[in-house]
């Protein structure tokens, strides 16, 4: 049995070179569909939150506060929901699918918060968020499994 860390980024650089391709689609969608990267910054946020995901909590963080939100808003991220007036639209509705798309809720809530977000949306915008979600999950998932550290800044 190996000890020490596993990377599995380094351990498969293929497939971490076509997750990231993927990835550059995605973010050239969400470029496309008009969306400004600190609402994706924020959703990216926001899944890591759920996922425990530590290491890109501090990446997604300090993007996040370089892009224009506030430490306000990344303060009650937890209970963005109880915090309506700290969020445009357009913020609630990438919550609510980021949210939705992480914790997969049965599919009467899940279709009932997804029709909420989508109101607030154009098409484009509604398929780039859920794309920008799912890769947000993955990219979660590896550093996750590969215990990326965090490690300290001054």
């Amino acid at each position: 049995m190996a000890s020490g860390r596993f990377y599995l980024d380094k351990a498969d650089p293929e497939n971490w070179a076509a997750t990231n391709t993927w990835s550059a689609r995605i973010a050239g969608s969400a470029r496309d569909a008009g969306l400004h990267p600190a609402v994706i910054e924020l959703m990216s946020v926001r899944i890591s939150q759920l996922n425990g995901c530590a290491y890109c909590l501090d990446v997604h963080g300090r993007k996040a506060l370089q892009l224009g939100i506030t430490a306000q808003q990344l303060s009650v991220l937890p209970s963005w929901r109880e915090a309506d007036e700290l969020f445009s639209d357009l913020e609630r509705a990438a919550l609510t699918i980021g949210e939705a798309a992480t914790e997969l809720p049965d599919p009467e809530l899940r279709r009932a918060e997804l029709a909420r977000a989508r109101a607030a949306l154009t098409d484009a915008q509604y398929s780039a968020l859920q794309w920008v979600a799912i890769r947000m999950n993955v990219y979660n998932r590896i550093s996750i499994l590969s215990e990326h550290p965090v490690r300290p800044r001054e």
